[in-house]
């Protein structure tokens, strides 16, 4: 409604009924007498009624005063409320973050991420929530998190998105593998005929391979094996005579041991952008744009 009553206004009938004078009221308020004298009168403008009688002796208010500023006080004392409510929850807000990421940046970059971010926050709780990149935009999208952070080749457009590292995805296999020996690069066609080990679907690596081989020219096929964690398609890659491909994140501890071997792939783009996503109408501020710019800082 246009002519809803200035709040100041209320608050400086209020006072009158409590002061019975008007210069009082105004000087509670910090404001000018003048002023607020036309903060009343416009008031009762507004209500077409007659609230405040001014006198020599001061000023009261008539009947239908006394009935509005009980009005008044309850709409004063609601919006008194609803500042207190808000900065509560504002203050909440400050000093607990939550965020989500995709298992790879979880578990290989995220806690040096936040060890940094701790360092200078000690007061702030900060929750980690780790699920594949789809789950972490279902997370973003139904508003359960103000941030997350995905390995996807793309991003929805309902997303707002900024690159914080760079990944490549590499093709390992365990030592007694055929592969273990090659020194050609592998084929497009032959990784697809492979016995592929993969994660499932909706993980930003199975996704990032996906394009790649998309955009060579072979599709995949059904895969003999899908799992749902990158420690378990390394065991099966180690263990059996599966082909896995993985982020070198993830890879480099097994291929400085020798549990994995890492095969050259020619024909096939597998590096990847790893994003920080949020939804455009919840731009990141304070703690969460700080998490990013050290992210971005850590490449």
């Amino acid at each position: 409604m246009s002519n809803r009553p200035d709040l100041t206004a209320l608050e400086i009938l209020v006072l009158v009924a409590e002061t019975g004078s008007l210069g009082a009221a105004a000087r509670r308020v910090g404001m000018a007498q003048p002023n607020a004298s036309r903060a009343l009168a416009r008031l009762e403008r507004q209500l077409a009624l007659t609230l405040v009688v001014r006198t020599p002796a001061g000023s009261r208010v008539t009947t239908e005063g006394e009935v509005v500023t009980a009005w008044a006080r309850e709409a004063l004392g609601a919006m008194d409320r609803m500042i207190l409510g808000a900065r509560s929850l504002a203050a909440e807000q400050a000093a607990h973050l939550t965020v989500a990421a995709s298992l790879t940046i979880a578990e290989y970059l995220a806690p040096r991420w936040l060890a940094r971010f701790r360092r200078a926050h000690t007061d702030l709780h900060v929750s980690l929530a780790v699920g594949n990149s789809g789950e972490v935009l279902e997370q973003l999208a139904a508003r359960k998190i103000p941030l997350g952070f995905v390995e996807t080749p793309t991003v929805p457009r309902t997303v707002a998105s900024t690159t914080v590292a760079r990944d490549e995805l590499v093709v390992v296999v365990g030592t007694s593998h055929p592969w273990a020996r090659r020194r050609t690069p592998v084929e497009p066609g032959e990784l697809i005929a492979a016995e592929l080990v993969l994660r499932e679907v909706g993980s930003g690596t199975r996704d990032t391979l996906v394009r790649a081989l998309e955009r060579s020219g072979t599709p995949l096929a059904a895969t003999s094996m899908e799992l749902a964690s990158t420690v378990a398609v390394k065991a099966a890659a180690v263990e059996g005579s599966a082909v896995a491909v993985l982020s070198e994140l993830a890879v480099t501890a097994e291929l400085a041991t020798g549990q994995l071997v890492a095969v050259p792939v020619q024909g096939l783009d597998l590096s990847r952008s790893l994003r920080a996503v949020w939804l455009p109408e919840r731009r990141p501020e304070r703690t969460a744009a700080e998490l990013i710019r050290i992210a971005k800082a850590s490449k």
